[in-house]
């Protein structure tokens, strides 16, 4: 007897071990982080809840976030009970959210994922991370196709721009009418405009995400360079800027090189990748 129940105990433990190992398949998704709700869209699943939502309809804009979906408040301070009303199965966050692991934790697993790392290809990582958020809700031939998409979309558009003398192309977003943000080696952007055959205007450093904040005086060299100008711009900026001699008389205004891009998500994924690329091809044809 005694030796039927140690082994009955075996087979028990042997179950619950076996169940715990099962990997998590999720279909009611929470996402802290803009770029991981756009590849989820990218995906196909509709996000249960995204934090900021008006922001993400200011920042990001494309993809649309789908009517229903829930507004979880401050991506630094989630809204906890909501979120536990909602009851998701897994929550996405980034590494600069782990602070609220712990809370987060209490309501459903949570998984970080990181596109931008130091030394870091952003491209390479956004196709790892859309394998991986693929990985966890079953959708993998999903994240290929998205991924072939992307890839055959920039093939295409170096071979479109093949023949093409295009000069070095600054991509920046002003923070007032005298400093921008501009993006450089480690950003997403960069590595569309490489993949395209493209060459970045900006050769300073730049930091963990990708860009340098610098002043507007720094986008007269090289002579010849484009602007790519990221939308939305500051208040008030359109009028600062018609005023400002500085930026009157860049190279790059004074010959009309500018390119307005509408939002695009400068920290995001595959998705901002495609529409970046997208606008690039638009511009660059007219």
């Amino acid at each position: 007897m005694r030796r039927r129940a140690f082994l009955l105990g075996c087979l028990l433990i042997a179950s619950l071990t076996v169940a715990r190992a099962e990997p998590l398949v999720a279909s009611r998704v929470a996402v802290i982080d803009w770029g991981l709700a756009e590849t989820l869209l990218g995906l196909g699943m509709t996000p249960l809840a995204v934090a900021e939502l008006d922001n993400y309809r200011r920042w990001v804009a494309i993809p649309e976030m789908p009517a229903g979906v829930q507004d979880l408040g401050l991506r630094t301070e989630p809204n906890l009970e909501l979120l536990a009303q909602l009851r998701p199965d897994l929550i996405l966050i980034t590494p600069q959210f782990e602070a609220a692991r712990p809370k987060l934790e209490r309501i459903a697993p949570v998984v970080s994922l990181s596109i931008y790392r130091p030394n870091g290809d952003p491209y390479a990582n956004a196709q790892q991370v859309t394998r991986e958020i693929a990985a966890l809700t079953a959708l993998e031939p999903n994240a290929e196709a998205l991924i072939a998409s992307v890839d055959a979309q920039l093939d295409a558009l170096r071979e479109a721009l093949a023949d093409q003398t295009i000069p070095p192309l600054f991509v920046a977003s002003l923070m007032d009418d005298r400093h921008a943000r501009v993006f450089g080696r480690q950003s997403l952007f960069h590595a569309v405009m490489q993949r395209a055959g493209l060459t970045n205007a900006w050769s300073g450093s730049d930091n963990f995400w990708g860009f340098a904040q610098t002043g507007i005086e720094q986008l007269a060299d090289p002579a010849e360079a484009g602007l790519i100008l990221l939308q939305p711009l500051p208040l008030n900026a359109e009028r600062s800027l018609a005023s400002s001699a500085l930026w009157q008389n860049l190279p790059l205004v004074r010959a009309e090189r500018v390119y307005r891009f509408p939002p695009t998500w400068q920290f995001g994924g595959l998705v901002s990748a495609s529409r970046f690329a997208s606008l690039l091809d638009e511009a660059l044809d007219e």
